[in-house]
């Protein structure tokens, strides 16, 4: 839908934009989303976008839109997207190749994951902005105790588990992350690379030191995220 209130007459209309002048997030010059909403392009209307770069292996981590569906289109690599349908109580994964799309309803839990390096999504959302709450903030935020009196949980080991979530994830597994190989496991691939609903089983999940400055994303509903101490 047009902008309304627009006035297309004025100095200030916009038309084009570059999305490379505004990323969201930066992991590493491989895995990144640069983003398009409203406030790049006043002349949107009701429509935004996400423009994702992503490795094999690398996820787009577990997350849902409050205020918006998602189109995702594939334009090169492949990708999983994997779907949490809410009526069904059913978890599904679709795989998308270039020019092959998987849509995601208004605020349904979903990830994407891709499967090949060189994967170029586009995310395109039926809002001027689109909203983004990651499974990261939810387990960081909930108190361990919380989450262990809920769910009938060892506190300790629930506390423990999420301790290295210090942060909003976005693209993962995190830059400082490595996990001790499973068996049968290539050591040519990505040591996180794991294929969706693959269980690495015991495997003991290891952070290393930071390694570097990164984006620090700020979201369409006015979260954003302060950088580490001393970076």
């Amino acid at each position: 839908m047009a902008v309304s209130y627009m006035d297309f007459t004025s100095p200030a209309v916009q038309f084009t934009y570059d999305l490379s002048s505004n990323t969201f997030f930066k992991k590493d010059p491989q895995n990144y989303i640069n983003t398009l909403s409203i406030h790049q392009l006043n002349t949107l209307g009701n429509v935004s976008l996400l423009d994702i770069y992503l490795s094999k292996g690398n996820v787009v981590e577990p997350h849902f839109h409050q205020n918006a569906s998602e189109l995702v289109y594939c334009i090169s690599g492949g990708a999983i997207v994997s779907i949490v349908n809410p009526f069904t109580k059913q978890l599904l994964h679709f795989t998308i190749q270039p020019g092959q799309v998987a849509n995601v309803p208004q605020g349904w839990w979903h990830y994407e994951m891709a499967t090949m390096d060189n994967t170029h999504l586009l995310a395109i959302f039926d809002a001027p902005v689109p909203e983004f709450i990651g499974g990261s903030d939810l387990l960081r935020l909930t108190p361990a105790s919380v989450l262990a009196y809920t769910y009938c949980l060892n506190e300790a080991k629930v506390k423990d588990a999420l301790a290295p979530i210090t942060e909003t994830v976005v693209i993962g597994p995190p830059s400082d992350c490595k996990r001790e190989q499973p068996p049968g496991f290539d050591a040519n691939d990505s040591a996180c690379a794991y294929p969706i609903g693959y269980n690495p089983g015991n495997g003991h999940m290891q952070r290393q030191a930071w390694g570097g400055p990164r984006q620090r994303p700020i979201i369409g509903n006015g979260w954003g995220y302060p950088p580490r101490p001393g970076c």
